[in-house]
């Protein structure tokens, strides 16, 4: 048989997965299963483009490695058009199910907490949301173990000639301090070597875009529930709005100042 569009796309497969815990149905959960079903399958893309990335940087391939960070750009600019189409939920279509969710919140997304630990960052949330799924917790430990993608683009720029080498200074947070000595090398890039630069530049826009996620968020999250806690006790807006400002190249904003 002829390999068709919806075999091919698993199209029945995917179109059956949208199960309302609601009771009776309420109109607006579909929106709210399929966007985040979304979501999570953009989180999946923006890993295994991690991976090229990681590649790319360790390989010095310059070209690949700004070919591949604008594609995650364009990605992270669709996670947050998303936004708008959520909100077009009000408070009230979203607490006409939402006692229906129980325990699950967005804090359990692996996947992006997978992207946040490749980038860097190790909170306790981070394993402690997960703290009853043993195969989750060691899914997320591997990762910490892995090269990040800071830690990779040292390495990139160490073999053009501009030794970097991030230092993992911390358990909790943002793993490095930001570094006088990186800074430094970072300022020559930027003066001396134009494609090295636009690397960096992208990296600042990936930097951006994900804080800009955030917000976007954490602004949907607290208009559609005001101050109350999270689906799952979370802490809800007021957690949400700690993350919104975590710069994870540190180093990468500070030499802003040094043009």
């Amino acid at each position: 048989m002829n390999l068709t569009y919806s075999k091919y796309l698993e199209v029945e497969a995917l179109t059956s997965i949208q199960h309302l815990q609601s009771d009776p149905k309420e109109h607006d959960e579909m929106l709210f299963i399929i966007i985040h079903q979304t979501y999570e399958l953009w989180f999946k893309q923006i890993l295994h483009e991690f991976e090229k990335l990681r590649k790319d940087l360790i390989n010095g391939e310059s070209y690949h490695a700004i070919k591949t960070l604008r594609r995650i750009l364009t990605i992270m600019k669709t996670l947050v058009s998303q936004v708008d189409i959520l909100e077009t939920m009000t408070p009230l279509e979203f607490n006409s199910f939402r006692s229906f969710l129980g325990q699950s919140t967005g804090f359990q997304s692996v996947q992006f907490r997978e992207i946040e630990i490749l980038c860097g960052l190790r909170l306790p949330l981070m394993l402690e949301a997960h703290k009853d799924d043993k195969e989750t917790v060691e899914l997320l430990k591997s990762r910490m173990e892995e090269q990040t993608i800071w830690e990779s683009f040292g390495e990139y720029l160490t073999t053009k000639g501009f030794p970097i080498q991030p230092k993992r200074d911390n358990e909790i947070g943002l793993i490095y301090n930001p570094s006088p000595e990186i800074q430094e090398q970072l300022v020559l890039v930027m003066k001396t070597a134009p494609e090295l630069a636009l690397v960096c530049e992208l990296l600042v826009d990936f930097d951006e875009g994900l804080q800009e996620w955030r917000y976007r968020h954490v602004k949907m999250v607290e208009r559609t529930i005001g101050r109350k806690k999270g689906t799952g006790g979370s802490a809800g807006v007021d957690y949400l709005k700690k993350t919104t400002n975590h710069a994870i190249f540190p180093d990468l904003w500070a030499i802003r100042t040094e043009f």
